[in-house]
């Protein structure tokens, strides 16, 4: 939820049109949005799910969506590391002072336990896509980095397909 506040807080017609653009849309593009909204940060799967499981879409077709766009994203995230590490470079330098609260709370994460730690927390605290690349940063492997956002992916996944529908079928039961 604070990501959403957040990101409504920062681009409030960016948020309002894309949230405009999923329940104005019908049919099978419902569903292609929903995969590709999984894929963008900051939406991701705890936007994405629980939207779309409200809307009355199928639960396991929206779970399993959100799952391809989301793990999908970060793939492509592992893949071209090497090139946004040097991107990422160039940005610091431009920047007077970098984002130390966020990167505070996910090194702190990190520290405490480690890639298995961020990886199943990364959806509450950072994202899936920016904790590919702490992890990446701080050394781990791209592959041990993919296995674990992928099973925290998963995990995340299933856990808030069920919390929505079971969620949206009790209050509809009201």
């Amino acid at each position: 939820m604070v990501v959403l506040t957040t990101l409504i807080a920062i681009e409030p017609a960016f948020a309002r049109s894309a949230t405009d653009l999923f329940v104005e849309t019908g049919g099978p593009l419902r569903y292609a949005l929903v995969f590709l909204f999984a894929a963008i940060p900051w939406f991701e799967i705890f936007l994405v799910i629980p939207v779309g499981i409200g809307l009355g879409m199928n639960a396991v077709a929206v779970a399993a969506l959100a799952f391809l766009g989301n793990a999908l994203s970060v793939y492509a995230v592992l893949v071209f590391h090497d090139r946004t590490r040097s991107w990422l470079a160039r940005r610091r330098r431009r920047e007077a002072t970098p984002g130390i609260r966020s990167r505070g709370r996910a090194r702190d994460v990190w520290d405490r336990y480690g890639l298995a730690g961020l990886a199943l927390s990364a959806p509450l605290i950072t994202g899936v896509h920016l904790a590919a690349l702490i992890a990446l940063t701080a050394g781990s492997g791209k592959r041990a980095v993919g296995t674990w956002l992928t099973a925290s992916i998963a995990l995340w996944t299933v856990v808030l397909t069920a919390a929505s529908y079971y969620g949206f079928g009790f209050l509809a039961g009201l």
